[in-house]
């Protein structure tokens, strides 16, 4: 662009080529008007308002004593505020214009900052969060199993059954356990058969109480809490007998027991009965209490009593080829003897009259036959033709006559040493028993026991 001014432009005369050197030139090319002085009075005017705020300044600290020959009053205020008023336009401060076209642009100080700085921050929220939620979904399950309780406290309340079956481990039983809501957790059922030992839990029913501590629970099922029918079968009695005691208390009718017995009787193997008894229970329903869960049969019961009465037969070193004479052996010596003293001696009577070919004549023998308890027979009874009676018949009867206890199988095995042939109780009701080896002696002594009976009527 051209700085020359064309003829006749602006003022009156013609003006030469502007000079932008000139001392007295005006800024801006485009500005000089027709006097050049206003230019220089802009100038000052300029100087002047630049004192004055200058001047201004210093008036805010008035006790400050400069130096005279300094222009500026007292130290480089001006220098100062020069760089006060530099920083202003700088940063704006003092420029409002500066500040809208900051805030409009989207600067950190506007709006558009506020709304960047809001997004990450919520971003960074969103990441902690989504952080924390994964690490408890991790975390808590584990800080769960290690502690939350494993067991109740307490005996528990209400009720609850449970069955033990054959062969169950203490673990299946805490399962069980646990499933009928009776103990917390399985390995706290455990943990109680480690820190108590003692009995085995039994197969069976048992009734006990919910949310039990385990210790207690294993207490419980150890003592009163099988739920099961106790039937106590006490020595000597007739099989007979024992089907009324165990019918009387489990409910399950006498026919049932004696159509159990009939079936054992074409395969013994049904009750577990030794080849010996050819079916016959008789002597093997051994005397002790038996506990029968809730609705066992008659054959389940049983074949329960037999095979106790096997268990303790082979304890008492009873060979099965040997079983049935020692039982009926024993269960003559149940039926005779008064005392535990006496049993030893009765067995030996036996073996010395068979040893002589002499008939037992036992009064045990004729009552069995005539399913009669007394402690005497008439002589109708000793004339029968049952082959139970060892009046009419020598040697042992066909099998056992009641149910022996171990003291009287121990007997039968091991037989007091002795002549002994006869023997008799002469007084019933402290059961005193007089062995002899004479008939003469014996006749003797039953004189006595006569005596007796005459002195307590209705006894004999």
């Amino acid at each position: 662009m051209s700085n020359e001014r064309p003829a006749g432009s602006g003022g009156s005369g013609a003006r030469g080529e502007w000079d932008a050197d000139a001392p007295d030139a005006w800024d801006e090319p485009g500005s000089a008007g027709a006097d050049d002085a206003h230019g220089r009075e802009s100038r000052e005017h300029l100087r002047a308002h630049e004192d004055d705020r200058y001047a201004d300044y210093d008036e805010q600290d008035p006790g400050y004593v400069g130096d005279p020959d300094d222009g500026y009053h007292g130290y480089d205020e001006r220098d100062e505020y020069d760089e006060h008023h530099d920083n202003d336009d700088r940063y704006g401060h003092d420029d409002a214009a500066g500040a809208a076209g900051a805030r409009h642009d989207g600067g950190d100080g506007g709006p558009g900052g506020g709304r960047r700085r809001i997004i990450v921050l919520a971003i960074a929220a969103a990441l902690l969060i989504g952080g924390l939620v994964v690490a408890v979904g991790v975390v808590w399950p584990v800080v769960q199993r290690f502690t939350a309780p494993t067991d109740y406290e307490g005996a528990g309340t209400g009720s609850a059954e449970v069955v033990v079956s054959e062969g169950d481990t203490g673990s299946q039983i805490g399962q069980k356990l646990q499933q009928a809501g009776i103990v917390l957790t399985p390995e706290a059922f455990t943990q109680a058969l480690t820190d108590n030992p003692g009995d085995e839990i039994q197969p069976g029913h048992y009734s006990l109480r919910k949310e039990m501590a385990a210790s207690e629970a294993l207490s419980m099922m150890r003592n009163e809490g099988r739920n099961v029918t106790r039937v106590t079968i006490r020595e000597g009695l007739w099989k007979s007998e024992v089907y009324n005691e165990l019918s009387r208390v489990t409910g399950t009718p006498v026919e049932q027991y004696q159509q159990v017995e009939e079936q054992a009787k074409a395969d013994p193997s049904i009750l577990g009965l030794p080849s010996s008894a050819k079916g016959a229970l008789e002597g093997y329903l051994f005397p002790a209490t038996y506990d029968f869960d809730p609705g066992t049969d008659a054959r389940t019961q049983l074949r329960q009593m037999v095979s106790h009465a096997m268990t303790q037969l082979r304890q008492l070193g009873v060979a099965d080829a040997n079983m049935e004479r020692v039982m009926t052996i024993a269960s003559l010596v149940e039926g005779e003897a008064r005392t535990d003293e006496d049993r030893p001696k009765v067995a030996r009577v036996i073996e010395n009259r068979l040893a002589d070919n002499m008939p037992l004549q036992m009064d045990s023998t004729v009552n069995y036959a005539a399913q009669r308890r007394s402690i005497t027979t008439s002589d109708q009874e000793r004339a029968a033709g049952s082959p139970y009676n060892t009046y009419a018949h020598p040697g042992l009867p066909p099998g056992p006559i009641n149910n022996p206890g171990a003291d009287s199988i121990t007997a039968a095995q091991n037989p007091a040493d002795g002549n002994w042939l006869y023997f008799v109780t002469v007084n019933p009701d402290t059961g005193q028993t007089v062995f002899t080896a004479t008939l003469a002696e014996h006749n003797q002594q039953v004189r006595v026991f006569q005596q007796w009976c005459q002195a307590n009527p209705g006894k004999c």
